[in-house]
C-alpha cells in the first residue's frame, strides 16, 4: 500500500507519494501555504489518479484527453516524465525522469494503484 508523506518546508508544505516498496512515484505540483491546503492536494491526487486518462504527448498527432489526465512528455534532458492534471487543469503531481517510456507508464500505473487508499503521514510538529 502506498503512502502520502507530507513534509514541512521553510515556505510551507509539500507531499510525495511512495509506493508500497518505498519508492517515490510522484511529488506534489507546488508548495502549499498551509497544511490544510496540502492535505487538499493529497486528496485531489487520490480522487483524480484512478479515473485519469493517459495522454501520450511523445507521439506525433496524439489525441487530446479531457482532464483529469496524466500527460506523458519528454523533458529537456530527453527523459520521459508524467504530470497529473486535475479536472480544472491544474498540475497536482509530477514524476521523476525515466529513461524509457514503459518505465514512465509503469509510474503512471503505480500512482493510479497506490494513491487510492494510501495512508497520509503528517509532519512531526
Amino acid at each position: 500500500m502506498g503512502k502520502f508523506i507530507i513534509k514541512k518546508t521553510n515556505t510551507g508544505f509539500t507531499f510525495k507519494l511512495n509506493s508500497g516498496n518505498g519508492e517515490t512515484v510522484c511529488t506534489g505540483g507546488e508548495v502549499y501555504a498551509s497544511l490544510a491546503s496540502c492535505k487538499n492536494g493529497v486528496e485531489s491526487v487520490a480522487k483524480n489518479a484512478p479515473v485519469a486518462a493517459v495522454e501520450d504527448q511523445t507521439v506525433e498527432g496524439f489525441a487530446t484527453e479531457k482532464n483529469p489526465k496524466f500527460e506523458i512528455y519528454n523533458d529537456k534532458a530527453g527523459e520521459f516524465r508524467f504530470r497529473l492534471k486535475a479536472k480544472n487543469g491544474q498540475t497536482i503531481c509530477t514524476s521523476e525522469g525515466y529513461k524509457t517510456k514503459p518505465s514512465c507508464k509503469n509510474g503512471v500505473e503505480s500512482v493510479k494503484k497506490n494513491a487510492v487508499d494510501a495512508d497520509v503521514v503528517l509532519p512531526e510538529e
